[in-house]
């Protein structure tokens, strides 16, 4: 009887011990999981603030380059207007 009560608790203790064991691995591969999804988000998110950047300086570009035609288109407007009224008078 005595074997028999010994017997099933280093089974039970056995089978706690396996369940300990996958729990301990199931709680690792949920670590790796979530560490990697973290660093895939924190690359997505680098890699958007750069495109968001890029297009923010691309836009910049844009409106410099309107600015400086703008401002050599008026200047050229002027320098003509300028020479006729020397023609002029």
């Amino acid at each position: 009887m005595q074997e028999k009560l010994a017997a099933r608790e280093a089974i039970a203790t056995a089978r706690e011990a396996r369940r300990a064991e996958r729990d301990a691995a199931k709680k690792a591969e949920n670590e790796r999981i979530l560490a990697e999804a973290k660093a895939l988000t924190e690359a997505a998110e680098i890699h958007e603030k750069a495109a968001a950047e890029a297009r923010q300086a691309e836009a910049d570009n844009r409106i410099a380059r309107v600015i400086a035609d703008e401002a050599a288109r008026k200047a050229e407007r002027d320098r003509r207007y300028a020479a006729r009224k020397a023609r002029q008078g």
